[in-house]
């Protein structure tokens, strides 16, 4: 995000996704698997990867920009990262800014051993407690909201590393998936209220997790199941494992977003295939919001299977009026504004022949600042269109998320400054509308969504927050103040 201010990015037409992680113990080329297990994470971050590798006595680490095939793009360079136990990150920049100093995972050497982590989320009271550590003399090496984790291990007065680290997390507020390798184990654990996800396998004698079960899958791995919100699982070396509690039972509140975009079709998420939840959207949206038409086209690929559940009940067929460029990445992970605009008119192209003269539903996972969705409109009607009526297999998108989610401060959110009518008048739709929140939890198997316990973290269409906002609030509450993330400059907060 933003160097100074993590709150204050207006970059990007889309929710950028938080990042990826995935870890294995007890594998005898653990490097390599691990680089295997990002790639198939690769859609969670794109900017940079890093792998960290422990070989019994000494910790290895290789990391870079870019994506995990142009790092580790050979066996050679594996080699240099031995043993059997290893973690990596693939990442999008949502704390801290881009650079080598905050790719993770992140390492250090504590008074007990070796420690790295490796963290997919965001620490929303980060900066308040970075000031703290800041002002008792401690020296930060990178501007990663990660780094604050492992100066609380370093910090805390408990005997053990496990109970140091289980007093840092009690110290933290906001979302965290983590993957962390000491001299004698791996632990992995998950935020209070499972926020962001984290499952299990196994793969022979070797223990493994991922963000996704996609990444068991590629690896050859079995998925075992999801860690549980709050738990902590330890994996020692001699392969026994145990699974830890320290905040008690808790109700997960998942983010549902993930359902709708961040996570790959072909994982399952919440013991749902998330490609079946997509397809079940697009059911919802044709039964509430069914337009005249004569074509149903995606915006491809993240449109896809809500396309092609809204044609099935709407019994309108499914075209691909849109044609993407597989080598183009996704332009609203890659970091600057002009490569984004360029990336936009190389991604996508107009299927003349299919869509001249046609009546188009044009099907599209999100909208957020509107100008991806105005640009594709008007390649739709260039293209011969007759009309084109804007469906959106998800809520307004009227909040910023403060848990691992790069998404513009709510000021630059289309939903939060316009009703519906009029947001379609600005992307030239001839008509356009959202699937309901109560649609879009039908889709992932409940009946509605109870407002008095909601069943997923949804704050990103409700502003409903699961959880404390400390640097936000405080944010919101300062006009000037210098913010201990980036450069250290005063910032005047809006």
């Amino acid at each position: 995000m933003n160097l100074t201010n993590p709150f204050l990015d207006a970059d990007g037409d889309k929710l950028r996704e938080e990042c990826g992680i995935f870890g294995v113990i007890g594998a005898k080329d653990a490097a390599a698997m691990t680089a295997l297990g990002l790639h198939a994470l690769q859609h969670r971050g794109q900017e940079a990867v890093g792998i960290v590798s422990f070989d019994g006595h000494e910790f290895f680490a290789r990391r870079g920009l870019g994506h995990v095939a142009q790092v580790f793009f050979d066996s050679a360079i594996l080699a240099e990262l031995p043993g059997e136990m290893a973690s990596g990150h693939v990442r999008y920049s949502t704390t801290g800014g881009q650079g080598l100093r905050n790719v993770q995972p992140l390492h250090a050497d504590l008074a007990r051993g070796g420690f790295t982590v490796a963290h997919n989320g965001n620490i929303s009271n980060a900066m308040a407690l970075k000031r703290e550590l800041v002002n008792k003399g401690a020296i930060f090496q990178s501007s990663s909201d990660t780094e604050v984790i492992i100066h609380l291990i370093a910090t805390s007065r408990y005997p053990t590393l496990l109970d140091r680290f289980v007093d840092a997390l009690r110290m933290i507020e906001g979302a965290y998936s983590l993957i962390c390798m000491t001299t004698k184990r791996m632990i992995a654990c998950r935020d209070p209220l499972g926020i962001r996800p984290l499952v299990m396998g196994k793969i022979g004698d070797a223990t493994v997790f991922a963000s996704e079960t996609v990444a068991l899958d590629v690896v050859g791995a079995e998925f075992v199941r999801e860690i549980e919100p709050g738990e902590l699982v330890e994996v020692r070396q001699d392969g026994r494992v145990s699974s830890h509690h320290p905040f008690g039972k808790q109700k997960a509140r998942s983010c549902i977003f993930e359902h709708v975009y961040f996570s790959r079709p072909d994982s399952i998420m919440d013991g749902r295939s998330v490609y079946a939840v997509r397809k079940q959207i697009g059911v919802e949206l044709a039964r509430e919001s069914l337009a005249p038409a004569d074509i149903v086209v995606p915006v491809p690929d993240s449109g896809v299977p809500a396309a092609l559940g809204y044609a099935q009940e709407s019994g309108l067929p499914f075209e691909l009026g849109i044609i993407r460029s597989h080598y183009v990445g996704r332009t609203f992970i890659q970091p600057s504004d002009g490569a984004r605009h360029a990336g936009v008119k190389r991604k996508h192209n107009a299927n003349q022949a299919v869509v001249n003269g046609k009546r188009i539903v044009l099907i599209d996972d999100s909208i957020v600042r509107g100008t991806t969705s105005l640009k594709i409109i008007e390649m739709m009607r260039d293209a011969g269109a007759a009309e084109v009526h804007m469906r959106i297999a998800s809520p307004p998108t009227e909040h910023s998320c403060f848990y691992g989610v790069d998404t513009p401060e709510r000021s630059k959110l289309l939903a939060a400054n316009m009703e519906v009518a009029a947001m379609a008048d600005f992307i030239k739709a001839d008509s356009l509308a959202f699937v309901s929140i109560d649609g879009l939890y039908r889709a992932v198997g409940e009946a509605g969504r109870d407002a008095a316990n909601p069943q997923f973290c949804d704050a990103c269409f409700t502003g409903e927050y699961p959880t404390r906002l400390t640097d936000h609030d405080e944010l919101e509450s300062t006009d000037l103040m210098t913010l201990p993330f980036g450069d250290g400059k005063a910032i005047k907060v809006a």
